[in-house]
């Protein structure tokens, strides 16, 4: 007889991208090749900086736990890095560093929200977003979204989705790298601050942008919660670091739940995060290739079929309508996989309405691989 299973245990959606990598993995064990372009997973090192910081932290044994809110000299240098990317000052008091975005985002959800609160977001959008909160017992409310709006929340949407308690903006997007401007970000946060909604801001790709500049939350609101991660820009997906900005009020709650959860995010990790600030011009040339790859694949793919893409301004993702070429976006991957080699995520992982006519594409890894995956891509829709 087996144990008591939660219907929240069960409940929750898999992370489909997840199971494509385990199934790429599968075929590559059996001496196949395959390129990889379903995760956001930059093929690009971590800053020599954050790793001789590590391997400086590991001799001087600086490894045990640390303050749930994080290492003071990191908070204080992610704050310095809003004076000076932003020209916005920030309190290291309302700095926490998190065990990456993904340990932020349920501190955030948690700290604002009580079960059965209304939480808007885009459609598509990342998954995670609506599982955690689904596994919370949050209702998720889905803004459909278009082109025409590049693929993000608008205050129009928003008054016509009902009651509300929070919004989740994420800028650059995943899936569709599109970008909130200014404005726009000033309008939602308006509405939001009116209305008593929480604003969360997803700002894990900022660093990694092509056209426009990136508008952080805290540059138009006081209210909002910010996240970030080292994963993405900083090449640091494995070390398990991030942080939020938060405002003054959520800092104690925060902090309470992360000692309960968490206790500390691991040591070494703070010590290598807080160098990597210095590998500026590492990190931006990795941004010139991510940029170099999204321009081969916009330039090749149109002759595999696939020239309908959501402008893609930062990030390193390309939304692809396939609806031309499909209506199950999850078979049409599976069969890329296995006939091609080539891995991508279905779009049915980003919007469950919709997603069956579109898919994502990942350009993290090397150019070579961009190269090869336009190669296969083509001689497969030939067949």
């Amino acid at each position: 007889m087996s144990g008591k299973l939660s219907r929240r245990g069960g409940a929750v959606d898999p992370f489909i991208v997840m199971d494509v990598m385990a199934a790429a993995a599968e075929k590559e064990a059996l001496g196949d090749t395959v390129i990889h372009l379903e995760v956001g997973q930059p093929s690009t090192p971590a800053p020599k900086e954050a790793l001789a910081a590590a391997h400086a932290a590991l001799d001087a044994d600086r490894i045990g736990y640390v303050a749930a809110l994080g290492l003071p000299a990191l908070r204080e240098r992610i704050a310095r890095h809003y004076r000076e990317t932003y020209r916005v000052e920030v309190s290291p008091d309302r700095v926490i560093v998190t065990t990456g975005s993904s340990g932020g985002f349920p501190l955030a959800f948690l700290a604002s929200f009580d079960a059965g609160d209304r939480i808007a977001l885009a459609a598509p959008g990342y998954p995670a977003y609506r599982n955690i909160l689904g596994a919370l017992n949050l209702e998720v409310v889905d803004l459909p979204t278009t082109a025409a709006d590049r693929f993000q929340p608008t205050v129009a949407a928003l008054e016509k989705a009902g009651r509300i308690d929070g919004l989740i903006v994420a800028s650059p997007s995943n899936p569709t790298g599109t970008m909130v401007g200014h404005g726009e970000m000033k309008a939602l946060a308006t509405w939001c601050t009116q209305r008593g909604v929480r604003l969360i801001s997803d700002e894990i790709y900022h660093g990694i942008v092509y056209e426009g500049d990136t508008v952080s939350a805290v540059e138009v609101s006081d209210s909002a919660i910010v996240v970030n991660s080292f994963s993405k820009y900083f090449s640091m997906t494995g070390w398990r670091v991030g942080w939020l900005v938060v405002p003054s009020d959520l800092v104690r709650p925060i902090e309470r739940l992360s000692q309960n959860f968490f206790i500390s995010v691991p040591t070494l990790s703070q010590y290598a995060a807080l160098a990597a600030f210095d590998g500026k011009e590492e990190l931006d040339a990795h941004v010139r290739r991510y940029r170099t790859n999204r321009d081969l694949l916009l330039a090749g793919l149109p002759s595999a079929g696939f020239d309908r893409f959501a402008p893609a301004e930062g990030a390193f993702y390309l939304y692809c309508d396939v609806a031309h070429l499909t209506n199950d976006s999850r078979d049409f991957c599976r069969r890329m996989l296995s006939e091609a080699g080539v891995a991508t995520t279905p779009g049915v992982d980003f919007d469950r309405a919709r997603g069956a006519g579109t898919l994502r594409i990942s350009f993290a890894g090397s150019t070579a691989e961009m190269e090869e995956a336009v190669r296969r891509l083509k001689s497969w829709r030939r067949a």
